[in-house]
């Protein structure tokens, strides 16, 4: 480094002290629905391997697996029956380690699905434990007595619907369950469950996985008093099930749940160089992202429903959820689609173009502080698929059935080819039906157009790779008008514009400062100088000339 600056030389020496998952993009893959190899109709961990190439070419750092492990599919994966199986629906263990083995080859991470909240009633554990009430694995759920009159031990509603016990006959006891009626919650309060969990983390790290994705974290320790939740009075939404009636005080969150946190990052570290990140929800997802995340003995960064559940993009919601995370602080992470939520293109583009607003987004999330999440099929720009009522799989959009879109309008197939029967995606008809509008933006189309939004969103991919003002910079608004989000990311010597006009009209601004070149842009019908006016749904990033 003859003749680099000792400000140079520092940035560079700082860069490359962060660890690989700071500020990291990470791509979802959903395996049901990326590829099927076999010709059932779900998709499988060959057809992970046989995409890997796609998600490597989008030059994203890591991929997360969704569920794979043995299961009976009624939460379709996330109501786990063996922690250390592959379902023969996606394959075996040697397909995973097949899978790994690819995505290293191509500097990919690899993180998993870790889901520590509850199991399948069809698991061992639970088989043994309903057995008796005295048998080796009796307190490794949650059991209680009905009270007198029969009904169950207290208010506790299910985020599914209905009550949030079940009576069992072999222990004349009820359990409980957050989710399904088939996914008992575990006793985490149990330390020989706690034991237990922290052998399966290290059963995967010891296989070469990089990470966990930490799934309904703050669902995994209840109040052993079993106390009644009180009424909710204040709503910021109408409430759409019985489990948005109450306040969510006792069924979870407990303020054990970071200790376990901390021995299982103390298993963690035994495997150097990995990396956790928690998903939250709920009312108090904010406090607890930071709980779970401060200091270094607990989780490296957690997300929440901020964007994935928000009917509308807006400065506010922007803003507000940046400034929560100040420089100096704890590290978020930041998903505007995933397999839980309505796409975000369809929940947000309104009169915009859908593949217009794709642009837009990639844009937008490229330049947020913090990790990145892109489910499959965001960089095609997919729109919410459309499922009619006979061909819905998902039990929370049948149980809710028309009231939410559900999650099986984000979970269709993904299109491989467009003049391919099922668009590549199987030989056999999916097991959810791929929607007439998704063929058009399937991924041989796109790779052949410079003007796609796969095209446009590996572009702005490589672009953040190379800017450590976008991965690892601070993040400080500028004074704008409304709709227009101005903020500056700045990381040592390096200093980028982000700008964006998420409003349908057109709207004056630009920087004070004139030495700023446009590096990226979607829609503003520029060329290198910021515009002073930006139409439309539109956005850059400039950098400083030198």
């Amino acid at each position: 480094m003859a003749g680099t600056t000792t400000a140079a030389r520092m940035a560079i020496h700082a860069e490359k002290a962060a660890p690989w998952w700071r500020g990291a993009a990470i791509y979802q893959i959903y395996p049901r629905s990326f590829k099927d190899t076999n010709g059932d109709g779900v998709g499988d961990l060959k057809g992970c391997i046989e995409g890997i190439d796609h998600v490597a070419s989008l030059g994203v750092d890591a991929v997360w697996l969704s569920p794979f492990f043995t299961s009976p599919m009624h939460d379709f994966g996330y109501d786990v029956a063996d922690y250390r199986g592959v379902d023969p629906l996606f394959g075996d263990l040697a397909d995973f380690d097949e899978f790994v083995r690819r995505a290293h080859a191509r500097g990919l991470k690899v993180i998993i699905d870790q889901v520590y909240s509850h199991t399948s009633d069809q698991h061992a554990w639970f088989q043994e434990s309903r057995q008796s009430r005295d048998n080796p694995k009796a307190d490794w759920y949650v059991w209680a007595d009905p009270k007198p009159d029969g009904s169950p031990p207290n208010n506790w509603m299910s985020v599914f619907g209905g009550g949030a016990w079940e009576w069992d006959a072999r222990r004349r006891q009820y359990y409980f369950h957050n989710f399904l009626v088939q996914q008992p919650d575990l006793n985490l309060h149990n330390k020989e469950v706690q034991d237990a969990i922290l052998d399966v983390a290290r059963f995967w790290l010891a296989r070469g996985v990089d990470g966990f994705r930490l799934d309904a974290l703050n669902f995994a320790m209840h109040d052993p008093q079993l106390r009644d939740n009180p009424p909710k009075k204040v709503f910021r939404r109408p409430p759409g099930r019985p489990f948005d009636f109450q306040e969510q005080r006792f069924q979870m969150s407990h303020p054990d749940i970071p200790k376990f946190l901390e021995r299982l990052r103390s298993v963690i570290d035994e495997f150097p160089d990995r990396f956790t990140v928690a998903e939250v929800g709920g009312e108090r997802a904010f406090d607890e992202m930071k709980l779970f995340t401060t200091g270094d003995r607990r989780l490296n960064t957690a997300y929440s429903f901020d964007y994935l559940y928000a009917p509308t993009l807006t400065k506010e919601l922007i803003v507000d959820t940046a400034v929560r995370w100040p420089e100096g602080g704890e590290w978020p992470s930041w998903a505007f689609s995933n397999h839980d939520a309505p796409r975000a293109v369809s929940r947000w583009a309104g009169a915009c173009p859908p593949d217009a607003y794709s642009k837009l987004l990639a844009l937008l999330l490229a330049s947020l502080r913090g990790n990145i999440f892109l489910y499959q099929g965001e960089e095609l720009g997919l729109p919410q698929g459309e499922v009619p009522f006979e061909r819905l799989k998902d039990p929370e959009a049948i149980a809710n059935w028309p009231a939410t879109l559900g999650r099986d309008g984000a979970r269709t197939p993904m299109p491989w080819r467009e003049q391919a029967a099922n668009a590549g995606f199987s030989t056999a008809e999916p097991w959810l039906p791929i929607d007439k509008s998704h063929f058009p933006r399937a991924v041989d189309r796109q790779n052949r157009d410079q003007d796609s939004v796969l095209a446009f969103t590996r572009r702005v991919m490589a672009f953040r790779k190379g800017s450590p003002a976008l991965r690892l910079g601070a993040l400080d608004f500028l004074t704008a008008p409304k709709d227009i989000v101005a903020f500056t990311r700045r990381f040592n010597a390096e200093e980028t514009l982000c700008v964006f006009n998420i409003g349908d009209q057109p709207a004056r601004w630009a920087p004070e400062d004139a030495g700023w070149s446009i590096e990226i842009e979607t829609n503003t019908g520029s060329g290198a100088r910021p515009p002073a006016t930006l139409p439309a749904w539109s956005g850059y990033i400039a950098t400083k000339q030198a």
